[in-house]
This record gives C-alpha cells, structure tokens and sequence, in this order.
C-alpha cells in the first residue's frame, strides 16, 4: 500500500522540508507540490490523492477554505505557524494538525495516523489487529481500540471515553452517534448518559451496572433492554 500525497505552502522552504520527510517513509508517495492554493485546489479536483499536507494562512485561498471546497476529500494534514486555527481543523477533521517549524518526530506520528486511518476506513486491517474506531479529540484524530474502554459518558454536546489505565478522551459527538460506530453486540447503552462495554460488566443490581472501577445507573427506560441482553 503506497499512499499518494500533496503539499500546498506557499513558503518554498516549508514544502522542501515536507519533500525531505516524505522521502523517508517508503510508503508515501510524494506526486505533487504547489506554493499558490490555487493551482493546488484545481490538480485535486482532477486527481486522486491520499494525503494532502495543507497550509492554512496562504494569501490567495487560505487552507481551511481550499478544504471545505474539495468534493473529494483526501486525508488532511495541517500545517501552519499559527494556532488559532486549530478549531477549524477540528470541524474539517482533519488528521492532524502539525505547528511549524515541524520537527520530524511529530511529523511521522501524523503520517502513521493516517496510514491507520486509511487501513480502518477501508477495512484492511487484519485480523491480528485491535479491533478500533477514531474520534476527533484536541483537533487531532486519535485512535480508540475497543477493548481499552471503561465506558463512555455523555457530557451535554461531548462523549467522555474513560480507558483502561489511560487518560480519557473528550469528543464532540452525541452519545448516539458514539453508539452507532460501536459493534451493537459489545456496547449497549444503560442510559441517557452512559454506555458500557458487555464484557466488563461485573454485576447489575438494584438498577446499578458494577464495572472493574465503577458503578452507573441504569435509567428505567433501559431497565428492559438490560434484561434482555443478560439472558
């Protein structure tokens, strides 16, 4: 698998330097770099790319603004020297979101999140893999595996996804559409504010779900469906 990129910066030294790091990942596969936003908009708009290393502050079409126009959007990478447009990304979801001057530590960790992304977008991942999903947290894609969740907790418009022995993950996403990207036989919704993974429960009683580190009401209305799935 050889994922197809492009550069969009109008600073010639910026796209150099994402020449110089894509050359050193064998799977990558550098086809085109552009230093104006609009010849760079009108070559996507004809070809298929995989990965698209995006500036944001550029003087003709600025980067957030080039995204939102693509029909076809491939797997972006942000890169810029100024923060304040890391939200915009978020909406976009973007892979990542990488601060110049980009060192290459952070660099290659943005490329492997996409490597992972495009293997789980095209359900290429192989059977000895962890079973996972992805949600956008800190402007970031971050990578979920199944097995590590504690359970998941509605916060007004944001999912908390507390984890096994790791930090927990804050997303903005309804609990609904959280449930619907989980295996339906694996989580199961207890109530309005919680999920649970079937496995780690310990124990339901007095409308109560015991779980290795905590315990959660089960609302009335999913008393029976919580009956239904412990036969």
């Amino acid at each position: 698998m050889v994922l197809k990129c492009v550069a969009i910066d109008d600073e010639p030294l910026a796209t150099e330097l994402i020449r110089t790091y894509i050359s050193r990942f064998p799977d990558l596969e550098l086809l085109q770099t552009f230093e104006d936003a609009v010849s760079g908009a009108e070559y996507l708009q004809k070809t298929t790319v995989d990965i698209l290393f995006l500036d944001i502050n550029m003087p003709d079409i600025s980067g957030i603004d080039l995204a939102r126009s693509l029909d076809r959007k491939p797997m972006i990478i942000f890169t810029t020297a100024y923060r304040q447009f890391a939200f915009e990304g978020f909406e976009l979801e973007a892979i990542d979101y990488l601060l110049k001057p980009i060192d290459f530590e952070k660099f290659s960790k943005a490329v492997n999140k996409a490597v992972d992304y495009h293997r789980y977008a095209n359900n290429k991942q192989s059977l000895s893999e962890e079973a996972s999903i992805y949600v956008h947290s800190e402007y970031r894609m971050v990578k979920i595996v199944l097995k590590d969740i504690e359970y998941l907790e509605s916060m007004e418009d944001y999912v908390k996804i507390h984890l096994d022995n790791l930090p927990a993950v804050l997303t903005l996403m309804p609990l609904k559409k959280m449930l619907e990207k989980l295996p339906a036989h694996e989580f199961k919704r207890i109530h309005r504010s919680f999920i649970v993974p079937v496995k780690k429960v310990r124990s339901v009683q007095n409308r109560k779900v015991k779980l290795t580190s905590a315990e959660l009401p089960i609302s009335s209305s999913y008393v029976d469906e919580v009956k239904e799935w412990l036969k």
